[in-house]
C-alpha cells in the first residue's frame, strides 16, 4: 500500500473550518486559536500544495476554485472520523448537548426528559437554557430547538410544533366570556427588543372587537414561566404560547375559556447540515423528532 503524503493535520483542521465559515475569525472561534493561527497554518498549507486556497478581502475571505473542490472532501473525512471516534467512545459517557429556551426548556422538555433517560439511560443530556440564538458550530451545540421560522442557513431545519397564543386563567377564575376581562387583572410577558413584532393583549383584544378596552393594567413579567405560574396561582388572565402551556391545559390547573386564538411562529429542531451526527445525537434527535406536533388538538371550534 502506497505511504499517505499528507499535511499536517493542524493545516487541514484549518483550512476546513475557514472555508465552512468563510472567516478567519470564526474559524478560530471553533478552534479555540486567534485567527491569526488560522492565517498561518492556511497559507503554509497554500504553499505546501502551491495553490491559493482563499482570496483575502477586507471583511472575508472567499475560497477559490481549488478550495470550493477541497473543501467537501475533508469536509467529510472529519465528519467520519468523529463519527468513528464517537462510536468508540465509552458507552456511558456520550453526551448531547441540546439548546433552547428556558421557558421551553423548564415548561415542555424537562418534563419528558425521563422518557429519554428510560429509553436511552446511557445518554447524558448537556441543556444549554438561553434565549440567545446560538451558533450550533462556535457555541459547541449538537441540537437546538428554537422559537421561530428561520430561515436556518447551513442547518438541518424539522418542523418541531406549531404554536398560537390564547388566554389562558385558573378555572377558579370562572371565566366564561371575552367581556368579563374587565373584572380581572390582565398577566403581561414583555417581549425581548430584539424579538420584533409579537402579539399582545392590544393585539388579541382588537381581534376580539375590543379594541377601546384598557390594557395598561396587570402583572408584568419577562419571564414566560414567572407568567405562567401566576396565571395558575389565579392572580390574572394570560396570553400565552399553548406549547408552553400545553402541560397545564391538560392538567386541568389552567383553562382556555374563550377565543379569538393568535398565530405565533412555532418551533424549529436544528442541527448542522454538513456535520454527521454520532449515535447519541442521532438518538436524541430521533426521539425529538417523533415528539413533533405537541401542541394539543384542535378544541373547540368556537374559539378559532
Amino acid at each position: 500500500m502506497p505511504s499517505r503524503k499528507l499535511p499536517p493535520l493542524t493545516q487541514l483542521r484549518a483550512f476546513e473550518a475557514a472555508a465552512r465559515h468563510r472567516s478567519f475569525k470564526r474559524a478560530a472561534l471553533e478552534l479555540s486559536v486567534t485567527p491569526a493561527a488560522i492565517s498561518h497554518q492556511v497559507r503554509e498549507l497554500e504553499s505546501s500544495i502551491g495553490l491559493l486556497l482563499f482570496e483575502r478581502r477586507t471583511r472575508e475571505v472567499v475560497p477559490t476554485a481549488a478550495a470550493l473542490r477541497l473543501h467537501p472532501v475533508l469536509r467529510d473525512g472529519f465528519d467520519a472520523f468523529a463519527a468513528a471516534l464517537h462510536a468508540l467512545a465509552p458507552a456511558a459517557s456520550q453526551t448531547v448537548t441540546l439548546s433552547t429556551t428556558p421557558a421551553f426548556a423548564s415548561q415542555w422538555l424537562l418534563p419528558r426528559l425521563p422518557e429519554l433517560q428510560r429509553l436511552h439511560p446511557r445518554i447524558e443530556l448537556r441543556l444549554h437554557a438561553s434565549d440567545r440564538a446560538v451558533d450550533l458550530a462556535v457555541d459547541d451545540v449538537d441540537l437546538a430547538l428554537r422559537y421561530g421560522d428561520g430561515p436556518f442557513p447551513d442547518h438541518e431545519a424539522l418542523r418541531f410544533a406549531d404554536d398560537r397564543l390564547l388566554p389562558v386563567a385558573s378555572p377558579a377564575l370562572g371565566l366564561r366570556a371575552p367581556a368579563e376581562l374587565a373584572g380581572h387583572r390582565l398577566i403581561h410577558f414583555e417581549w425581548r427588543r430584539d424579538a420584533g413584532d409579537r402579539p399582545t393583549w392590544r393585539t388579541w383584544m382588537r381581534g376580539a372587537g375590543m379594541e377601546h378596552a384598557d390594557v395598561s393594567h396587570g402583572l408584568r413579567f419577562s419571564e414566560v414561566a414567572h407568567a405562567i405560574q401566576a396565571a395558575v396561582a389565579g392572580q390574572g388572565v394570560a396570553l400565552l404560547n399553548e406549547v408552553l402551556v400545553a402541560d397545564a391545559l391538560a392538567l386541568g390547573v389552567l383553562v382556555a375559556p374563550f377565543g379569538p386564538q393568535l398565530e405565533a411562529p412555532g418551533w424549529t429542531l436544528l442541527r448542522q447540515r454538513h456535520r454527521r451526527p454520532g449515535v447519541a445525537q442521532q438518538a436524541v434527535w430521533d426521539w425529538l423528532a417523533g415528539l413533533r406536533g405537541v401542541a394539543p388538538s384542535e378544541r373547540d371550534a368556537a374559539m378559532a
